[in-house]
């Protein structure tokens, strides 16, 4: 298993003003606009997302392809934040997701929060959890 190694602290390059542009603009374009190459330009290379599904990967790529697999999935995803708060390095979002299933039409709601760590003007790292993968993981080992 490769070590994932976390980006050290450095300045965000950035006013807490356009951190909180930035991250907009990126949900806008990454999901809504459904743009996945923007990561690659949002995102510092070694970049660790957290919650992958995969598990921790580094790197914008495995966000780029975990995206373009839930675009196929829920072909009208949108994201829509809710609040956004910044303080030092970080952007703390709020948001709701919506999308319907391609195979089914089922629609879905999902309401999370992001914590984005920015570094020398570009997304450093994402130290976020989806809403209930804890008590769906907890719930399977019983």
């Amino acid at each position: 298993m490769t070590e994932i190694r976390i980006p050290e602290k450095a300045d965000p390059g950035l006013t807490l003003e356009e951190m909180k542009q930035f991250v907009r603009n990126h949900f806008e374009d990454f999901v809504n606009r459904k743009e996945t190459e923007v990561v690659l330009a949002n995102f510092n290379s070694g970049f660790p997302d957290h919650d992958e599904p995969a598990g921790v990967e580094a790197g914008p790529e495995a966000t780029k392809r975990m995206m373009e697999v839930a675009y196929r999935r829920w072909p009208a995803l949108h994201v829509t934040v809710e609040d956004i708060l910044a303080e030092g390095d970080k952007v703390m979002v709020r948001n709701t997701w919506t999308g319907a299933e391609a195979t089914t039409g089922q629609k879905s709601k999902l309401h999370g929060f992001v914590l984005w760590r920015f570094a020398n003007n570009k997304i450093a790292e994402r130290p976020s959890r989806r809403p209930g993968r804890r008590a769906r993981a907890n719930r399977r080992q019983k």
